[in-house]
């Protein structure tokens, strides 16, 4: 394949998770070699294509170590952007964060020739406003949905055919433990509320847990089980799960899928009322001090956007932050960074259930933690 719009010492990027445009980055792969010094700004990634030996002639850069990105993190080949998710669209735009080509996984265009950007959007948006050249993977197993923007064929420098199955995010059936969280969680969640779910099988399974609900959507993931939602409004960045999550999303018109400046702007976070912003954890310890980041020494989670919606949700009248997670993960001390401070701190659940440190002292922190942590 020739990729010949891409040059030695150029910055790349392309979408994430199930946006991954697979046969591109095969081909970039495979010239590694004559476009050494090419850096690569990658963010989730499942499909197992990105090795350590590939650093031979690339440069990884992400702002997670989510999925195979743990393998380039403990290999000490891929550098950490420690930036919440909101800050994307602005590090791109200043070039800070360099995007000279982006690749695309796009479905085929619809009748009026319009091609969806079919399973991701994100920071791709604000990396087509200024990228020198855009490569394109029409993929006819991509779904066309309601994506901001809608590209044509004039927008493409290079553009590949592929017909191959997108990259699948499958959680198995939960277990007991997940299903004592994800009901103590469900009992937080107001009716007529917007909710924002992280990605993982825990934030999945209380999605399943409020299966049937008359819920709104607004988060980063449009995940597995939001189908199972009776929603009217669904706002994400990304959809990131198995072809029934796509097919249901295919032409839906109550979904869209938009630029992270949309999904995790203050602007538009600020408007929303009865916000539930739902997110896991590495670890949380006493005093609602949250790592997302490290574990046992491995950078395997993120900045991210939880910051981004925790803060929105404390804010939004009638809305609330829930932190889910086995109480094992209740801890004195954390082992990693502090990636959400204690001063953002709403509830907290574990399989034994809820403690709202809002409003609480130090003192009364600590009690209500030991009380879902099975240590009181």
């Amino acid at each position: 394949m020739d990729l010949g719009v891409i040059r030695p010492g150029d910055a790349l990027l392309w979408g994430q998770a199930c946006a991954e445009p697979q046969t591109l980055v095969e081909a970039l792969l495979a010239e590694r070699a004559a476009l050494s010094g090419c850096r690569i700004f990658v963010g989730s990634s499942y499909s197992g294509l990105l090795r350590p030996e590939h650093a031979d002639h690339l440069r990884f850069t992400s702002y997670c170590g989510t999925g195979a990105n743990r393998a380039l993190a403990d290999a000490g080949v891929l550098d950490i952007l420690p930036a919440p998710y909101s800050q994307l669209g602005a590090l791109i735009r200043s070039r800070r964060l360099p995007c000279d080509v982006a690749l695309l996984q796009v479905s085929p265009p619809n009748a009026r020739g319009e091609y969806s950007l079919g399973l991701g959007v994100e920071y791709l948006a604000p990396a087509l406003e200024l990228a020198r050249a855009v490569i394109a993977e029409v993929n006819d197993a991509v779904p066309w949905t309601h994506t901001q923007p809608l590209l044509r064929h004039d927008d493409f420098d290079l553009v590949i055919e592929s017909s191959r199955a997108p990259v699948e995010l499958r959680y198995g059936a939960p277990g007991e433990l997940e299903r004592r969280i994800a009901d103590h969680a469900a009992q937080c969640v107001p009716e007529g509320a917007t909710v924002e779910c992280g990605i993982g099988a825990l934030p999945n399974a209380i999605l399943g847990a409020l299966a049937g609900r008359r819920l709104d959507y607004h988060s980063g993931v449009i995940c597995e089980n939001v189908r199972l939602l009776d929603v009217k409004r669904c706002l994400g960045g990304a959809l990131m799960g198995t072809r029934a999550l796509f097919d249901w999303a295919r032409e839906n018109p109550a979904v869209t899928l938009a630029s992270s400046d949309v999904t995790h702007g203050a602007a538009t976070l600020a408007r929303i009322e009865r916000f539930v912003a739902i997110n896991s954890a590495v670890e949380v310890d006493f005093t609602g001090q949250v790592n997302g980041e490290v574990a046992r020494a491995s950078y395997v989670g993120a900045v991210g956007g939880a910051l981004d919606f925790i803060r929105a949700a404390n804010q939004s009248p009638g809305g609330v932050s829930i932190i889910a997670l086995p109480a094992s993960r209740v801890v004195e001390r954390l082992c990693g960074p502090v990636s959400v401070p204690r001063s953002e701190a709403g509830v907290f659940v574990t399989e034994h259930g809820a403690a709202d440190l809002r409003g609480c002292t130090l003192a009364e922190r600590e009690r209500r933690m030991r009380s879902i942590s099975g240590n009181s």
